[in-house]
């Protein structure tokens, strides 16, 4: 399992002209397709007078398509959205969506200058884009005996476990998260610290 991915940090965007037509290039966060399509509409919404407002998405980690989706919004098939796409799926970046508004020129571009047109305007707005790291999570519900509470708690710590809870009653339960990359040798530790008397379980598989 990876340690975790590039997101978006925050809204970019970027312009360019070509041949007097005017691009705008916005990118997003977008966690799941409908933060995605929602950012589309607000882009479409702020720039209501464009010829175009060609938009495409991953809204899952870098390269996947499981979740993605695109839109040529009146530009001939093929020309905008999945350049757009195809620019996404390769960036090494997840969870983003891009929408390019065009403003018409009066100068047609051809297919290919579309393409080159719709892909670079993502190109573009991906190298001012700053991102951060997304680690996903997992949360336990651990329990051990009272002796192992004092080296659970100095030693955990090495595999980025966060404690949420502990209670204490015959045993010790303790409630933590920690980055799920890490989970399978966090377990293993844990079950050799607690001379396989411990317990483990993923309150969400029950």
């Amino acid at each position: 399992m990876t340690e975790g991915f590039l997101i978006p940090a925050a809204i970019v965007q970027s312009e360019q002209v070509i041949l007097r037509s005017r691009f705008i290039s916005s990118l997003a966060p977008a966690p799941d397709p409908e933060s995605a399509r929602a950012f589309v509409a607000e882009i479409k919404e702020l720039y209501d007078d464009a010829s175009h407002n060609c938009w495409a998405f991953v809204a899952g980690v870098p390269g996947s398509t499981a979740s993605v989706g695109c839109s040529d919004d009146g530009e001939p098939t093929g020309t905008a959205g999945q350049p757009m796409l195809k620019v996404l799926l390769h960036s090494g970046v997840g969870e983003v969506v891009a929408v390019v508004t065009r403003y018409f020129g009066g100068t047609k571009l051809g297919r290919g200058g579309l393409v080159r047109a719709y892909s670079g305007g993502v190109q573009a707005a991906l190298e001012v884009l700053d991102t951060v790291r997304k680690v996903e999570m997992v949360r336990l519900a651990l329990t051990l005996e009272y002796p192992m509470l004092d080296r659970f708690q100095r030693s955990s710590t090495r595999f980025g476990v966060q404690v949420e809870d502990t209670v204490y009653s015959d045993r010790v339960q303790v409630w933590a998260v920690l980055p799920a990359h890490r989970r399978e040798e966090f377990v293993r530790w844990f079950m050799d610290l607690t001379h396989g008397k411990g317990e483990v379980r993923d309150p969400l598989r029950g």
